[in-house]
């Protein structure tokens, strides 16, 4: 990618974050991630076409243009944390997103970070993914290596945690949460 194509790219995600809360590519994975989909599946419940959610997914596209996929998104969103919290099963899930597929609704995408769960405490897995978004909106995986790699000799703890949440897995990253509550 050239100079020009990654400002291009730098500023789309930069879009997306005023827009829709985050980058598109960190909220996609975390749909894809939450509901156990695919690219393929995802684009199917949203109502786009595989190379149009790529396209929203790397930076190449910054706005989704349809105002009921804008909605799609949100439902998933929020079927994605009522499977985390546990209030939603597996099969419940694959089910509405069936719904979710022939919805039509809003135009309004807002920050799930700021709503609630059903349960009213948030989960650890959803706790590890937004740390996880966090980072991962500030830099890209590469860089919070380097970052990480610096801070080692020194604050190896706070190397550990970059590694970990900045460009680890999120089972991985659960599993330090939880050995480091007490």
């Amino acid at each position: 990618m050239d100079a020009a194509q990654q400002e291009t790219t730098a500023r789309a995600r930069e879009l997306q974050r005023n827009w829709y809360g985050e980058p598109l590519g960190a909220l996609f994975r975390r749909l894809i991630d939450d509901l156990g989909l695919n690219q393929a599946r995802l684009a199917g419940v949203l109502g786009l076409s595989a190379p149009m959610l790529s396209q929203l997914m790397s930076g190449q596209r910054a706005k989704i243009g349809n105002p009921a996929v804008v909605q799609r998104v949100q439902l998933l969103q929020e079927l994605a944390g009522q499977v985390a919290d546990g209030s939603v099963s597996a099969a419940e899930a694959t089910d509405r997103m069936d719904e979710i597929k022939k919805s039509q609704g809003g135009s309004v995408l807002t920050n799930t970070s700021q709503t609630p769960l059903s349960s009213g405490a948030p989960t650890v897995k959803r706790v590890v993914r937004e740390i996880q978004s966090l980072l991962r909106s500030v830099a890209a995986a590469g860089d919070i290596i380097d970052a990480a790699d610096s801070l080692a000799p020194t604050h190896p703890e706070l190397a550990e945690f970059l590694r970990v949440y900045g460009a680890g897995r999120t089972a991985d990253a659960v599993a330090h949460y939880e050995a480091h509550q007490n």
